[in-house]
This record gives structure tokens, sequence and C-alpha cells, in this order.
């Protein structure tokens, strides 16, 4: 099946006892054992498993076209699950421009773990291959990343890792699998802050760990979401299946206007740089258009005079959204760099836009507006 009927379709049956379309959601904590003790069902305890959590988890495998997925009650509770999987002493190959809360996960939350990390340009092959160790058992990649929207070759990275003996887990939160499928790469697991794209509508937090085969680091992150307290409640999974039906229509849509807004931006007098990989010149371009089958509905912009301009050009904007996080139908500005601290590698000028369902045209004149003043 095609991705649009798999988003309708899986993980959705007809209610056999009323015949209702939408499935219901089922909040109790427990379920009747029958006269054997045992559980006839298959579900015991919420917290372990419910039958909303089931049904998410069959459609995010299935549009992954995975074995098997978790469904988290975080992104960040699918990063700590990972990790939390290793053994001390394990090392860990990252992106140097790696989400910064998932810096702050291995230094932090498991700064006593003696987890060692390389944070490397996984654009540049030679220096993945450089930072392997005997003791590499992660390879993690997010393509496009955040914010730079830089694009990794994802076959070239399941190569190293599987060469490594290590396991490779791409961060699929910006392409969704609309618009990439890593495990046609030979990527291993592929991890969604499913609060974005996957739900769609700025209304529901979570996370999704899918996996191609049975792994430890996908057993452990099982008990690290059923045992540990990170399943996410029955109407957050309710809330986010009801999203995906319109997932492949809402991610191309989006990614139309957006193809169409970094052009418009490419040539405007205040913009120095715009990062968006469906632009020819963008250095990931060709292998983007060879492992994506659309650009995606994220970009970024540096403006000239730095960080006073871009955050005045911010203010400005009409139509925007001032806020953080991305993928849901409202467009969103943020500066980048004030969201992640004064460690921060991001550029001062950089805007990051998650393009919205509004109109295009309304969207090319709220940024004409606001950036005709930054004009050099």
């Amino acid at each position: 099946m095609k991705i649009d009927t798999l988003a309708v379709h899986s993980g959705r049956r007809i209610d056999p006892s009323t015949g209702a379309v939408t499935p219901p959601i089922h909040l109790s904590t427990t379920f009747e054992r029958g006269p054997d003790g045992e559980y006839p069902h298959g579900f015991s305890y919420t917290r372990e498993d419910n039958p909303n959590r089931k049904a998410l988890e069959e459609c995010l495998a299935a549009l992954e076209g995975g074995k098997e997925a978790l469904a988290f009650s975080s992104g960040l509770a699918v990063a700590t699950a990972l990790v939390q999987g290793l053994e001390p002493g394990d090392h860990i190959i990252a992106p140097d421009d790696v989400y910064y809360g998932l810096r702050k996960v291995i230094g932090e939350v498991f700064g006593k773990w003696n987890i060692e990390t390389a944070y490397v340009d996984m654009t540049d092959l030679a220096a993945v291959r450089a930072a392997v160790r005997p003791t590499t058992r992660l390879v993690l990649v997010e393509t496009p990343s955040n914010p730079l929207l830089k694009i990794t070759d994802l076959a070239a990275i399941a190569g190293i890792a599987r060469k490594a003996n290590a396991i490779s887990v791409c961060d699929g939160t910006f392409a969704t699998p609309v618009l990439q499928r890593p495990f046609e790469h030979g990527i291993d697991m592929v991890m969604h802050s499913t609060t974005k794209y996957v739900a769609g509508h700025s209304d529901v937090l979570g996370g999704a760990l899918v996996t191609r085969f049975d792994n430890y680091l996908f057993e452990r992150a099982r008990k690290s979401q059923r045992y540990g307290g990170s399943a996410p409640s029955p109407f957050d999974c309710w809330l986010t299946l009801r999203g995906i039906s319109t997932l492949p229509l809402r991610v191309r849509a989006m990614a139309e206007s957006a193809a169409r807004i970094a052009s418009f931006l490419g040539t405007h007098p205040a913009v120095e740089t715009v990062h968006y990989p469906g632009l020819a010149h963008h250095p990931g371009h060709e292998i983007a258009a060879r492992q994506m089958s659309g650009f995606g509905a994220m970009l970024s912009i540096e403006v000239f005079g730095g960080k006073a301009e871009a955050m005045a050009a911010a203010a400005r904007m009409k139509v925007f959204t001032r806020a953080t996080s991305l993928g849901g139908t409202h467009s969103l500005v943020e500066h980048r760099a004030s969201v992640e601290g004064p460690t921060s590698k991001t550029p001062q000028g950089l805007l990051r836009m998650s393009i919205g369902l509004e109109s295009v045209e309304d969207l090319i004149g709220d940024l004409s507006a606001a950036l005709g003043r930054t004009i050099p």
C-alpha cells in the first residue's frame, strides 16, 4: 500500500461493539483477567501496554516500513531510552550540529555514565570513519539537520555503522516517512519527535522509535518505555494517530510552499544565506534528491546584521508566529541561537522557519514586509 493509504488505515479497525469508524479512547489503567488468571485481550496495565498505544505503534511501523515501533511520551524520552540502553564505556558517534537537547541527555543526564561521544560533521564521511572506535555501539544521524539543514548520506553512514558492528539510528523528524525512508538505505532504527509533523497540530507531546529488525537497544528501549514510565497517555496516542491521517497531505503541501519561499528568500537583498536542500546550490542537494522524495518544509536563513537584525525581523512578522517547535499547521519562526543558549554554535543571524499551511502568498508577503527594513 502507498503511504497515503497506510496513514489512514494502519492501526485502525472498525469497533466491533459499535461499528465506530474512529477508534475509541481506552482510558482504563487496568484490564480484567480471564478465568485462568491470564489476560485474554493482551492488556494488563496501561503503563505496560494500551490499545491506543498499540494502534499508534502499529501505524508508525507501517509508515516507516519497519518491523516494530515504540511510542514514547516525548522525542527526548526516545533519546534517553537509547542512551540508557548503552553500557558504561560505550562510544557514540553523533552529529556536531545535533539537536541541543540530545547533547543535554548525553552530557548531563548521563554525565556520570562514562559514555564517550564523538561529535562529528556527518557530511564528512572520512571524519565519521576516523571517529569509529572498537567501543562504538551507536551511530546517530539527523538529516536534514536542525537548524542548518545539512544532508547526510544515509547509505554511507549505514555502511560505516555496520562495519563497526554498531547500530545506526536516524532522526527522521524533519523529513517524516513521507519524504524519506531510512530503512531503504540500510539504517537500523528511526526515531521521531511525533510532537512535530507526525501529530501535526501542536497539541500533543510524543516520540517514537521504529526498528527494522530485532536488536538489543530496541529491547532495552522497550523496558525504558514500559518500566521507566516514559509511556504516552491513551489520549496522546489517540491524538497522534488522528493527526497521522493527514500526514502525507500536510507534509507535501508544506514542502511545496517551503520551496517557493526558499526561492524567494534566495534573491532577497536582506538575506545572506538560505539553508534549504531543495536549492540547487545547497551542498547536500544531490544527496537529498537521491534519498528524499521531497525537500521538506523546514528552512533557515541568515540575515545581514547578525542577531539584532534577525530578532528585529522576526518581531515584525505578522503571519509567522514566534515560537519554538515545528511541523504544525501554523508557520513558526525563531532565533535558534537564543533558544539553544550561550554555548550554541548556530550563527547569530540565523532564523529557523517551519512552514505551515497558510497561503504561501501571505507568507511571502509577511517575510517581504519584515525583511524589507533589514537591507544592508
